[in-house]
């Protein structure tokens, strides 16, 4: 059973991480397919929570995969989450930057890079769709999310502070 848990992870995140456009909070709602929807591994919030959990956390994006491979199958989960996220990856971006290199100054090139960007802040955005619909689980909860996004689009303190004060009303809820 648990070896095949962890196939599930090498697969899923393996898949995941080709796709990541836009680094690997691009690719968020498919990891949340992955966990909560296809094996219900974990529910919206513990999805959300882990995130959270993340980006406190000084360091890269994609430390979120370490947590949610630890929460399926332990410090096991964490390390082949983690290695089927950016070894992927990071094989094709060598290989797409020797690529790249060869083909400088074509024209058709430089038309994909512009038409990636409206992908990767499409799916950065469906991200948050998906972390405020796990996160947001009533009327002070929703309207934390709202508030929180506007704050963090219009002005320039750390989201940090959404944090801090998501904390401060979850434990006034008793969360």
């Amino acid at each position: 059973m648990r070896d095949e848990i962890l196939w599930q992870l090498v697969l899923g995140f393996a898949a995941i991480s080709l796709v990541s456009v836009g680094g690997g909070i691009a690719v968020l709602p498919e990891m949340h397919r992955l966990v909560v929807e296809t094996h219900q591994w974990m529910t919206d919030a513990e999805f959300a929570r882990r995130y959270a959990l993340a980006q406190a956390a000084p360091g890269p994006n994609v430390l979120v995969v370490g947590l949610l491979g630890w929460h399926v199958a332990g410090w096991v989960g964490m390390l082949v989450a983690t290695i089927s996220m950016t070894l992927p990856t990071s094989l094709l971006a060598f290989g797409f930057a020797k690529f790249r290199k060869r083909m400088a100054g074509k024209a058709w090139l430089k038309v994909i890079e512009r038409g990636l960007v409206p992908v990767a802040v499409g799916l950065i955005a469906a991200s948050g769709l998906i972390l405020a619909r796990g996160a947001a689980t009533g009327w002070v909860t929703g309207a934390l999310a709202i508030a929180s996004t506007i704050f963090v689009w219009r002005t320039n303190y750390s989201p940090l502070w959404v944090l801090v004060t998501g904390a401060l009303v979850g434990l006034a809820m008793g969360v």
